[in-house]
């Protein structure tokens, strides 16, 4: 139970604020679409693509398993944050 309540507030934070929330608040604020519908398509859609990612993490976990992919990816993020940092740098 432990594991899965990290996933869940991993997965939750890093969402937050994130351009699929914002994409649909901006269905549901059209008002075109009752809000429980735009609720339900956005969440299947959610699903959906955990869903692949689960596939393709499982496939993949088959033939990286000797990788050492936490280290690998963290230093990805360090990577695309240090760029970002001085993206924003002033010149």
């Amino acid at each position: 139970m432990r594991e899965l309540t990290a996933m869940f507030f991993t997965i939750f934070l890093a969402e937050m604020g994130d351009k699929t929330q914002l994409a649909t608040l901006l269905f549901a604020s059209e008002r075109k679409v009752p809000a429980i519908l735009v609720f339900g398509t956005c969440a299947s859609a959610l699903v959906v693509g955990a869903a692949l990612t689960v596939l393709a993490g499982t496939a993949a976990g088959r033939y990286l398993h000797g990788l050492p992919i936490k280290p690998i990816a963290g230093l990805g993020f360090i990577a695309i944050g240090a760029w970002t940092l001085v993206e924003y740098l002033p010149a």
